[in-house]
């Protein structure tokens, strides 16, 4: 297999963290770089999620590149097709067809000590390439369940990520899962089966979302404005605080507004504080469970025989369609199998305590690694886009600092030890960590939250949004190697 040119820098994936790379590496004049995306089509997470109802829960006016603001959207809500479509029209302004190679997945990445650079290895072809930047997100690997007997089932059975767009009319479709994807596509689906069931293990804390079409026109909200309440909002995530008890009032109250069966809330009301697990927001979820063709199903779904779904309850559903709506592979990417470091030590392996980082970026024993969207880089009270645009400034300004030295930049034990020191003190007075679940921000081994950033999201932009060179070890000059 032919080595292909070598590169200065390659990016492993296409979605928001990819494509914003990509535009900034080509506004800085870099254009030595491929954005490999094992799909036929960019756009990640907004691309796999196709599912009646998909949209985003934040407003539309945070969940876009600064550097390149869309100037109308649909809704205060954008619908998944509208972020798609802006994803896509991003990549064409900003130049970046030359650089994407679609349908081709990454198969292995090792690094080079002697040559100073990453060989990849794809079903393509080889390359080097002396930066390396994961860009795969963290909602890319579905997670199904293994459900005993679900191999008997005869009917359609898929995730929610992978969504089947034969009809459902006239058909009894059960769904598994109440979290984000669910509380989504439950009232859209219920329109059109004949019968749903939910499959509820743990109930959500449901939060009123106040979607409305905006008007052709009709001036967009204040990004600025809108920040800052997000912003605020991290205050409702410390354990104890006013702001806490205020929104979980808030969520009480759209319960009880919505479902008056006492019953059916008791079913509906989870006994862990609000924010531990992923709130979620809705306008017609609770209205949808109380149409007379859906039943929630207030247990886990425990086998499957034929077309009978068995609950926990030992309730039994006759279905014809199987929706799993349980979230994605977040705390153990598999990616990180495939990445293989300077003392040939995968990233798995050296997450298999959960992952570690410094600045949520690079990574101990793995130079010239650049991990987007990765540890601790997400947030649970503001848009994926703030902590990934500070991300690609700190790449930005490595990648500077590359080209003042010949030596590669490996971030030393001793800061990401650090570093992961300081997300346990933050963490520890979140209601992530003390609410009272068990959920995918933290990991099932360590206990740690390893997927949220515990801080305002200013904080991280202010630290981490340009490049220090002192955590790094330092260059040995080449008199000295010489």
């Amino acid at each position: 297999m032919a080595e292909r040119s070598a590169l200065g820098t390659a990016v492993i994936g296409a979605g928001i963290a990819g494509i914003g790379m990509g535009a900034q590496l080509k506004r800085a004049g870099r254009h030595d770089f491929l954005i490999f995306e094992r799909a036929d089509d960019l756009g990640g997470t907004w691309r796999d999620n196709s599912y009646p109802g998909v949209a985003c829960d934040i407003p539309s006016r945070l969940y876009s590149y600064s550097f390149r603001p869309k100037q109308h959207w649909s809704r205060r809500f954008a619908p998944g097709a509208e972020i798609l479509e802006y994803l896509r029209d991003t990549a064409q302004a900003e130049g970046l067809a030359p650089h994407l190679r679609l349908g081709e997945t990454l198969t292995s990445a090792r690094w080079d000590d002697e040559s100073g650079c990453w060989r990849l290895t794809t079903p393509r072809g080889e390359y080097s390439a002396r930066a390396l930047v994961m860009a795969a997100g963290r909602l890319s690997e579905p997670k199904t369940p293994g459900i005993p007997g679900l191999e008997t089932f005869p009917g359609r059975a898929f995730h929610s990520a992978r969504w089947d767009h034969a009809p459902l009319d006239g058909l009894r479709v059960g769904i598994v899962g109440t979290g984000a994807s669910a509380v989504q596509l439950v009232p859209e689906v219920a329109k059109v089966a004949a019968s749903v069931t939910v499959f509820q293990r743990t109930p959500a804390w449901v939060l009123p979302r106040g979607d409305r079409a905006l008007a052709p026109g009709e001036p967009q909200p204040d990004r600025a404005a809108l920040s800052a309440e997000a912003e605020q909002l991290f205050d409702s995530r410390l354990s104890g605080s006013p702001e806490l008890a205020a929104l979980r009032a808030k969520a009480e109250t759209h319960l009880r507004a919505h479902v008056a069966d006492p019953r059916l809330r008791a079913e509906l009301t989870p006994d862990y504080e609000l924010g531990c697990k992923r709130a979620v927001f809705s306008d017609d979820y609770f209205t949808a469970l109380q149409r007379p063709n859906v039943t929630l199903e207030p247990s886990a779904l425990t086998t499957v025989d034929g077309t009978t779904a068995v609950a926990a309850s030992g309730a039994r559903y006759e279905l014809d369609v199987l929706v799993f709506a349980t979230g994605f592979e977040t705390t153990r990417p598999p990616f990180a199998r495939l990445v293989t470091g300077r003392d040939g030590e995968t990233l798995a392996a050296h997450w298999a305590d959960g992952m570690t980082s410094h600045a949520s970026t690079v990574v101990h024993g793995f130079p010239n690694l650049f991990v987007l969207d990765g540890p601790n880089a997400a947030l649970g009270h503001h848009s994926a886009f703030e902590v990934i645009e500070a991300q690609l400034g700190y790449v930005l300004g490595a990648l500077e600092r590359l080209d003042a030295t010949d030596a590669p930049l490996e971030v030393t034990a001793d800061a990401e030890a650090a570093y992961s020191a300081e997300i346990d003190r933050l963490a520890a007075r979140t209601v992530w960590v003390t609410g009272g679940c068990s959920s995918w921000y933290r990991d099932e081994a360590s206990g740690r939250l390893t997927l949220l950033w515990p801080a305002r999201v200013s904080e991280f932009r202010d630290r981490y949004g340009t490049f220090d060179p002192a955590p790094f070890a330092q260059p040995i000059p080449q008199e000295v190697r010489a």
